[in-house]
């Protein structure tokens, strides 16, 4: 797949990834329709993050989950 590309199917699979690796009970946190050009390369930066890490403390699941509550308020 090709993240480069600011897709809806990009952002969407990205989120969905994101969750699936964070064990992330709710997929309210952001929804795909409403990134911006910006906000795609911040949630392309979080994906590679979490997709690079097998394992995650408590806190680093807080300040991700964060960073995306971030994202939807932008």
């Amino acid at each position: 797949m090709n993240l480069t590309e600011n897709t809806l199917a990009n952002a969407e699979f990205m989120m969905e990834e994101i969750k699936k690796k964070l064990r992330m009970a709710t997929g309210a946190a952001l929804k795909a329709t409403a990134l911006n050009d910006e906000q795609y390369e911040d949630l392309k930066d979080i994906y590679e993050m979490v997709a690079g890490k097998s394992q995650f403390s408590i806190s680093e699941i807080e300040a991700i989950t964060q960073e995306l509550g971030r994202l939807r308020r932008a």
